[in-house]
């Protein structure tokens, strides 16, 4: 699912294709090398375009965080430069060579993902919540955490019930776990700390590791409840990158990402 905090892309039309990276997190990315001009190259080698770009990314997440990130990027240079460039998107089909994730990022909206990525199945609707995002400044590569990652299968999941109140869903995610969670602990111990760290916050009624890490959130009421547990957590860690952040599809108004 989607929350209303990070990244921006946009795009101006050029004689060339090139990658601008800007924002608190950009120094040192990489930009030759980066999934948004591969996304960039593959649209336009899709679509038959012969036109160029110059692509700005603002860089507010954190990179190597678990969070889907870099696939949100290269999902958002598609969308954007289908717009410039009067093309259709890349399907779901197309887009997951880029990586298992960008197909959903493309999707934008709750679902459910099997199989590498390429499956994405409709939930039912959610009821209206927040997060709170924290991470501790410290980028956990995902193949050192599926590397640590003992077995493969889990127990299945099951289907998501219908018509669940805040309660009912935050129970019901209760008996839910994320498998990446100890691998990714071992990788990196501070993510104890930060999953301690949001348990202990009024207001967060579930904490959780999103990804391999090693960002965690904390699941909150409503975006009142996620401001002053983000405020709370800046003031007691000054040093990690906190967020609070409306769910998409809430009425919220988006929260922006902030650095502390």
């Amino acid at each position: 699912m989607f929350a209303a905090v990070g990244d921006r892309a946009r795009a101006k039309a050029a004689g060339s294709l090139r990658l601008e990276i800007e924002g608190p997190f950009g120094p040192g990315l990489p930009v030759e090398d980066n999934l948004v001009l591969h996304a960039a190259r593959t649209l336009r080698a899709a679509r038959g375009v012969s036109a160029g770009a110059t692509i700005t990314l603002h860089k507010a997440l954190p990179p190597a965080s678990g969070v889907g990130g870099g696939s949100a990027d290269a999902a958002a240079a598609i969308r954007v430069l289908a717009r410039l460039w009067g093309v259709a998107p890349l399907t779901a089909a197309e887009a997951l060579p880029l990586g298992a994730d960008v197909p959903v990022c493309l999707a934008g909206e709750p679902v459910r993902m099997r199989g590498v990525g390429e499956r994405l199945d409709p939930v039912p609707d959610l009821p209206p919540f927040a997060l709170i995002l924290a991470n501790p400044g410290r980028p956990v590569g995902t193949g050192a955490v599926f590397a640590a990652l003992a077995g493969r299968a889990g127990e299945p999941m099951g289907p998501m019930p219908r018509a669940l109140s805040y309660e009912g869903f935050v129970a019901w995610l209760s008996g839910r776990t994320n498998h990446l969670a100890g691998p990714a602990a071992a990788v990196e111990p501070a993510i104890e700390w930060v999953l301690a760290r949001l348990r202990a916050l009024p207001g967060v009624d579930l904490a959780r590791l999103s990804g391999s890490g090693a960002t965690a959130f904390g699941l909150c009421r409503d975006v009142g409840a996620a401001r002053s547990a983000a405020a709370a957590l800046r003031a007691a860690e000054p040093d990690w990158w906190v967020a609070p952040a409306a769910v998409a599809g809430d009425a919220a108004a988006p929260v922006g990402a902030r650095r502390p």
